[in-house]
Order: C-alpha cells, then structure tokens, then sequence
C-alpha cells in the first residue's frame, strides 16, 4: 500500500510528457504515453485490490503517509492517503472508465491540431480526480477537488476559438468556485469544531463529543453539500452542466462519467458518519436530490442538442445517487454511482460516433434512421438506453430499484413518488432520444448522409466494452437476494458506523415479495414512459407537433430551460456587470487614473510657464530671480 502514490503519479507524468514534449512526438506516440499511463494506473488498481481481499474485511483500511505537509504549532497536515474499499471503487472507476474514453478519444481526437495539449489535459483531470478518492484528509481532498475544476474548465474551453466554447469553460469554472466557497468554509469550521482534518479523526471526534443534531455539525455538512452542489450539478448551481457541452465529447464522457460531478457524491458517502449525526443535512440531501432528479428530467423532454439530452439526464441520475445517500442508503448511491458510469460514458461515447459519422451534427431534427448505416453504435447504444431506462437485467435497473426501494422503506413517501416519477420522465425522454436518432424517415442533410459511416475500432472497442459492462454491471448487487449483496458487503465497512448511528443494522428488508413488487412497478413505470416516446415518435410522429402547440406555455418553459439562465442573467450577471463598470469609471478612470493624470498635468503646466521664463535674456533671469525673493520676503513677513 506504500506505492499507492504510483496511481495519480503516472497520469500526472503523462501530463508532464504530452505537455512539455507532445509537438515533438508523433501521434501514436502521444496517444500510446496517454493510454499506457491509465491503462498502467488501472492495473497498479486491480493488484492493490488483489491485496485488500487478502486481508479481513475489518482490516480492510491503510493511510500510507508520504510526507509531513504542513506543520503550524500543533496543526499538521500530511500528504497521505485512506486505502479503503469506497476509495478502491472509485479508484477503479476513473482508471478503468477512464482508460476506455482515453482509447476512444484516439479516433475521436485524430485530427485535431490541438491533439497532444487533449491528451495532456485529459490526463492532468483524471491525475487530480484520483487524488481526490484517495485523499486521507480534507485538505488533500480539496487539492483534487480544485485540480478537477481547473481541468474542467481547460477542456470545456479545449476549443478556444469558438466564443462559445471558452464562455462554457468560464461558466463551469465561476459556478463551481461559487460551491467551492462553501465547501472551503466547511474545511474551515471542521478543523474550528473538530480539531483536524483526517477523515478518521474528524469521524472518532463528533463521535466522541457530539451528539445527533448538533447544530456544528449540521453547519459543517451543510457547508461541505454546497461543494458537492458546485461540482455535482445541483439546484442551484447546475447551470454550468449542460452548457459543458461545447466541448470535445469524449470529454463530456469523462466529467459526467468517471470524473469531476462524481465528486460530489463521493464526499457525501466518504463524510457518511458526519451526515449521519446531521438528520436535518441527510433531509436536505434527498429532498435537493430528488427535486432536481424531477426539474432535469423534464427539461430534457423537449431538448433536440443530442449531447444536452445526456447532460439534462446526468443532473437528473446524479440526484438519485445523493437521494439514497440522503436516505442513508450510501451503499445505494455508490452503487448507481458505479452503474451510471457504464451507461453513461457509453451514452455519450456512443453520441460521440454519431457526431463523428454526420461530420459534427448535433441536433437529433437532422438525423434519424442511423440504425442502417451506424449498426455497431446503436447496438450499443441501445444497451446504454435500457440500463439509464431501468429496464430488467440491465446495469440501472439495479441500481436505480435499490435506491427507490430504500427510499420508501426509510420512510420518505414523498420523496420515493418524485424519484418514481423521475424515472418515468427518464425512460420518456431517453425512448425519445434513440427513436430520433436511429428510427423513423432520415431527416439527414444529403450531403452528410453520403459521407456517414461507422465509427473506427479505437471507437468501437470501448463502446462494445462498455456495453457489457452496461449489462452485467448490476450483478454485483442483486435485491433481495442476501448472497448475491457483493458490492454492499465490500463496501460494509466503510459505512457500518453511519449506519449504527442511523439504527440500521444489517441490509435486511421485509421480504423479497415486497422488493419484487417494488422492482415491477419500477420496469412498469420505465416501460411505459418508452411505450408513450414510441405513440410520439414512431406511430405518431405528428404528435408531438401537435402537443407542443397545445401546451405551448408549457412547451415554451421546458424549451427554455424555466428560463434559470436568462433568470440569472438579469438578477446577477447584468447586476454585477453594471456595479463593474460604474466602479471601473467612478473609481478606476475618474479617481484613481483622475489622481495620476491630474498629478501630471499639473507639473506639465508648470514645466510649461518655466520654460517661457527660460528666454536667454540675463535680465529677464534677475528679475525672475528678485520677483521670486520678494515673493518669499512677504510670506516670512505675513508669518
């Protein structure tokens, strides 16, 4: 466990190659250092797993320390890193995910002039997201947590050129630092209330010295969310989100996937303990959670940007991973966590190569009957629609059950309809996305319909990979069946003290006909929101032309997004624009420029009435000269 440190080190040093030297090496050399890095850290991965099941579940747990980081009279902080099954799960997930969007992003990115500086970025974001997992502190938390923001907003604006890349990329940047306040605050008052900043420490303290409902410790897990609601897209600050589309897709893949909105939820079940001695910050959580999982599943009804269909539905499933944490079912929400990073990197991997094949179309109206010419991707895709729909055995229909099932048997009623419901809107509009791009008449523009071909095998590999993935994915947690709980029993001892202070013992549910029940309603409700995109689009398609007109305020609310950005817009971005410039003319130009020009030009007229005085004529000088003592003899005389 002492090499863990190889892990993050070899993206990073890939970085340090690709950027320092990617110009002078040829492509297949920069791709082959990018890949080899991350395929070399996801099998570091594997062996360091290979020697966690060795030992007994309860001593399933090392901090390797590398280094005394800082030292302040009895505050000190190390470089140094938790090894615990939760951290090994997410460890797997950026390396192995991320290896598989790194391979696709060869074909995808090959001729880009800007290909080694992709490569060097994408491996700086997966260095920085591999330090967060396996951070052992906050403070080393924080350091990866502010990398993957950086990262972020270097590959959103990837292409600078486009105005409104480089705006997305400010937008992801600013809205998250927005968060990243908050949660900086929440470091703040832990270490104020707490003492320090090491995971277990922190834990054994509000243990020890406070008690459930602690207002300290509600203001500290309170604080911590508004980082997650930054980072993982939440109302209010999942604007950034859909917009992060601008750029390159295999990007989009790896921040909604593997990476940066993920964040959010690993720090909420890495902190279960806290938030489990805060009820009120658990209620916040899920109800956030399932509030926004309704609000984006709508707005993506309606959207025809193929890529921001799949934004609007990550914000909508990342909402169900904080519902089940918010429920105190964290197992659940890393769990779908997991899950969603199958289907969703093979969703927009998959929207990648039907980018690819259309020469960089994007709107689903000018698509269509793509199933003939794409066959490879939309068999694939396919498999990602059914898992992210919830449709039985695939990855999603697991994972999303077990939350909803949890969400209901805890108690929150209320909370279990909306995510139901959510579901619902989901399989609708995912139905919608699929049937508009491969089904019905093609609506291609001609000239790109004679140019449309599947995508190369770099591409098609990882899609075939994470199509299976997508679909035996799930067994790793099958409901109801106590044996078959494998991701919940590796995961027990990270969270078997949350839910001690939670009263939950053990994964024991009522009965396995009661889950069942709650499994067919689940498929049932995902079947027929596909069964109502199949009446709109495929036996009727002039339906929905005539249901937007009929509910066309309706229409025009969900098309518009509620009109949260151009909300925001007017109340804080024209606000704080106009503050700017009336501060730049009243204090910047008319103050502080006023002050140093009015300095110069004062000596500039003085320099001026000398050099007249300045004739030559000795005369002139002496009187000068006398006119000036005379002056300085009434002053001496007047004091």
């Amino acid at each position: 466990m002492e090499t863990a440190w190889i892990i993050p080190a070899l993206p990073f040093a890939s970085f340090v190659v690709n950027g320092l030297w990617g110009r002078r090496l040829p492509k297949r050399g920069v791709g082959l250092v990018a890949c080899g890095a991350m395929g070399l850290a996801f099998v570091w991965v594997l062996q360091l797993l290979w020697r966690l099941l060795q030992e007994a579940p309860s001593q399933r747990s090392w901090e390797p320390v590398l280094y005394t980081w800082m030292r302040v009279g009895e505050f000190q902080v190390d470089a140094s890193f938790l090894i615990d099954p939760l951290s090994m799960v997410m460890m797997l997930v950026v390396t192995g995910v991320g290896f598989l969007i790194h391979v696709y992003s060869i074909g995808y990115m090959h001729d880009d002039p800007g290909y080694p500086r992709y490569f060097a970025y994408l491996n700086l974001f997966a260095s920085a997201m591999l330090l967060l997992v396996m951070a052992g502190n906050l403070l080393v938390m924080f350091v990866g947590w502010e990398g993957v923001g950086l990262c972020s907003y270097l590959l959103i604006g990837f292409w600078y050129e486009k105005q409104s890349a480089s705006d997305a990329g400010k937008k992801a940047f600013i809205v998250s630092r927005i968060g990243d306040f908050g949660f900086l605050l929440g470091i703040f008052l832990t270490f104020w209330t707490l003492g320090s900043l090491n995971f277990r420490e922190i834990f054994d303290a509000a243990v020890a010295n406070h008690a459930a409902g602690d207002m300290v410790l509600v203001g500290i897990t309170l604080l911590l969310f508004v980082g997650a609601m930054g980072k993982s897209a939440q109302i209010p600050l999942y604007v950034w989100l859909p917009d992060a589309m601008k750029g390159p897709t295999p990007v989009s893949a790896l921040i909604h996937a593997a990476t940066m909105v993920t964040a959010g939820v690993y720090m909420v079940a890495r902190c279960s303990v806290l938030y489990a001695l805060s009820p009120f910050s658990m209620g916040f959580v899920a109800t956030v959670g399932a509030i926004t999982a309704v609000f984006a599943a709508s707005i993506g009804l309606v959207q025809n940007d193929i890529k921001r269909v799949l934004a609007y539905s990550t914000v909508s499933q990342l909402e169900y991973m904080f519902l089940g944490c918010g429920v105190g079912a964290f197992v659940a929400g890393i769990f779908h966590l997991v899950t969603h990073a199958f289907f969703k990197a093979l969703l927009f991997l998959g929207a990648g190569s039907v980018i690819h094949a259309l020469s960089g179309e994007q709107d689903m109206q000018g698509m269509g009957d793509l199933r003939r010419y794409l066959p490879v991707t939309f068999a694939a895709w396919m498999m990602g629609i059914l898992a992210i729909a919830g449709i039985f055995p695939f990855a999603g229909f697991f994972s999303k059950d077990e939350i909803l099932f949890e969400t209901f048997v805890n108690g929150h009623v209320g909370l279990y309809i909306l995510a139901l419901g959510g579901a619902g809107l989901t399989a609708f509009y995912m139905f919608r996305l699929v049937f508009l791009t491969f089904f019905g008449e093609s609506r291609m523009d001609p000239h790109a319909a004679h140019h449309v071909h599947e995508a190369p095998k770099t591409m098609a590999v990882p899609l075939m990979i994470l199509a299976v993935l997508s679909l035996v994915g799930g067994w790793i947690q099958v409901p109801g069946i106590e044996g078959r709980r494998l991701l919940g029993r590796f995961l027990e001892p990270v969270f078997h003290e949350a839910a001690s202070l939670l009263g939950h013992h053990g994964e024991a549910h009522p009965s396995l006909w009661l889950e069942g029940a709650f499994m067919a309603l689940s498929v049932a409700v995902a079947l027929l929101g596909g069964f109502i995109a199949y009446r709109f689009y495929i036996a009727d398609p002039q339906r929905p032309v005539y249901m937007a007109q009929r509910f066309s305020r309706a229409y025009r609310w969900l098309f518009h997004k509620y009109y949260v950005d151009a909300l925001y817009q007017a109340m804080i971005v024209e606000p704080l624009k106009y503050a700017a410039e009336t501060l730049h003319q009243g204090v910047d130009r008319r103050t502080i420029d006023g002050a140093v020009d009015g300095t110069g030009s004062l000596f500039r007229h003085l320099s001026a009435l000398v050099r007249r005085m300045q004739t030559g004529v000795l005369p002139h000088y002496a009187l000068s000269v006398m006119a000036g003592a005379c002056l300085l003899l009434l002053f001496i005389m007047a004091l």
